[in-house]
């Protein structure tokens, strides 16, 4: 569905992306992960014809990305922060203009504001909508149309636990229709919970891809196990032949609260490629 070889983009004399190179499926969701300023908003521009490249060749559904038409365009949604809402106009009165650009029935607008949960909220401006509100009204717009393909940048950023495992339900209930899925994220969690494949993007270059258990198997070196005590001190210990013993005595004796293997994420994985952190503290 997406196909992106060795695509380059630059502002003045900063390289954003370096030979970007990936081939994307059918029906999947794709997360491109990486820190504020990574290129991740620049690549998401570039797949849905709003930026022209310097180098590469970019096609989205078998089509050069720089000859789509409009009713090429129509066949996916896009949900980026910056795609602000009229916010004089109500929920009802937001999806109705897109309904018209789309060319579908203004029936549709009712039923895509229930599906996001904003039935209720039709005849609410949108300028009196709350932050995970205006996120549902946005999901809502790029997937009103029944799109194949779904552009989501930064989907669920400052929202609350709630309003984030809403849009992740509605992400994947698109994905069970088949509809293919590019997120961009620096969310680990997220990333974990909803692709089936993760990119992680630094300085303009993918280094490393896969699925996202997969990638921290990869990177499993550091191998601890953690205990926490019942006086709530913690100790963490190397997997080794030795460690048996000194857990065994440690419950023989009833110290121990909770013992845990350090597992590697995401973030540690990204870490340890980049000298970097995904988010920040």
């Amino acid at each position: 569905m997406i196909n992106c070889n060795n695509v380059c983009k630059s502002f003045g004399d900063h390289m954003v992306l370096d030979r970007i190179s990936f081939d994307i499926p059918e029906g999947t969701v794709v997360g491109l992960l990486g820190p504020s300023g990574a290129g991740k908003t620049t690549l998401i521009n570039i797949l849905t014809g709003q930026m022209v490249f310097d180098e590469g060749s970019v096609s989205v559904m078998d089509k050069d990305v720089r000859k789509l038409k409009g009713s090429d365009k129509n066949r996916f949604g896009i949900m980026m922060d910056r795609f602000g809402l009229y916010e004089r106009f109500t929920c009802t009165e937001n999806l109705s203009v897109f309904a018209d650009v789309y060319g579908i029935p203004q029936s549709r607008v009712m039923e895509a504001l229930r599906e996001v949960g904003l039935g209720d909220a039709a005849k609410t401006k949108a300028s009196d909508l709350s932050k995970g509100m205006r996120a549902r009204l946005l999901l809502a717009r790029a997937m009103m149309h029944d799109p194949e393909i779904i552009f989501l940048d930064e989907p669920t950023s400052g929202l609350d636990p709630k309003s984030i495992r809403g849009i992740h339900e509605m992400i994947l209930k698109k994905k069970k229709k088949g509809c293919t899925v590019f997120l961009t994220t620096h969310n680990m969690e997220e990333a974990s919970e909803l692709c089936d494949d993760v990119m992680l993007l630094n300085d303009g270059h993918i280094v490393e891809r896969g699925k996202p258990d997969e990638l921290c198997r990869r990177y499993y070196h550091r191998k601890k196990i953690k205990v926490r005590l019942n006086d709530g001190s913690e100790k963490e210990y190397d997997q080794d032949g030795d460690i048996a013993d000194v857990i065994s005595d440690l419950i023989k004796q009833g110290r121990v609260e909770t013992i845990h293997s350090e597992e590697p994420t995401l973030e540690t994985v990204f870490l340890e490629l980049t000298g970097k952190k995904l988010t920040e503290d």
